[in-house]
Formats: C-alpha cells, sequence, structure tokens
C-alpha cells in the first residue's frame, strides 16, 4: 500500500473526509494504470461523507452512488483494502441518507491486516 493511500484511509478513518480526498486526490493525478479509478472510487465516498457532514444529503447520495458504482470492478480486495465491506458500509449509508435517517456513525475503511483469524 502506498503512502497517500495509506494516509488517505487513517484520515478517512478519522472523519476528515476534505484531507482524505486532497491526500488520495495527490495519488490519482499521478496514477495512470489500473488503480487511477480505484482511487477515484475512494474520492466520491470521502467526498460523498463530507458532504452529509455539510448537510447536503443530495451531494452525498450522488458522490457515494459515483464511488460505489466504480469499486464494483476492485471487489472483494486491492491493495490490501476490503473493497467488499466498504461497498457494503458505503451503500447502506446511501440508502439512509436517501430516506433522510441520520447516520449513527461513519464507515471506516478496513484492511485485511485489520480482521481478526
Amino acid at each position: 500500500m502506498n503512502a497517500h493511500l495509506a494516509e488517505g484511509i487513517r484520515l478517512f478513518n478519522n472523519g476528515e473526509f476534505f484531507r482524505c480526498h486532497e491526500v488520495l486526490e495527490e495519488a490519482w493525478v499521478a496514477e495512470r494504470g489500473a488503480l487511477r479509478l480505484f482511487l477515484q472510487a475512494l474520492i466520491h465516498i470521502s467526498v460523498g461523507f463530507y458532504h452529509y457532514g455539510r448537510g447536503n444529503p443530495l451531494g452525498a447520495v450522488r458522490q457515494l452512488t459515483k464511488g460505489i458504482h466504480k469499486l464494483e470492478a476492485y471487489l472483494p480486495r486491492c491493495e490490501g483494502v476490503d473493497t467488499g465491506r466498504i461497498r457494503h458500509d458505503a451503500e447502506a449509508a446511501r440508502k439512509l441518507i436517501g430516506t433522510g435517517a441520520p447516520l449513527a456513525a461513519y464507515p471506516q475503511i478496513k484492511s485485511a491486516a485489520d480482521e481478526s483469524p
């Protein structure tokens, strides 16, 4: 896992969604390979939660939808990230936000190392 991705995940898991977006975007701009869309998916999800936190549920749903869709190509894992879990959790959050229900907590991005045997 590269340093930008690791830092982006740390920021995401701390609820620092705008900074997460900035850090992941640095990696995305430089990426020319297959990981470009993966990084973009995480950026969309991060921006979605940023919008939600700023009181913009429509923007949140739109960004989460984009990110969830783009993650499909990277299931169930990519770069050590449990993409299946974040996709599932982002989808559940998107549905709640879409109904106007509040989120009890933001999802976390987990890695294979976070899983217990």
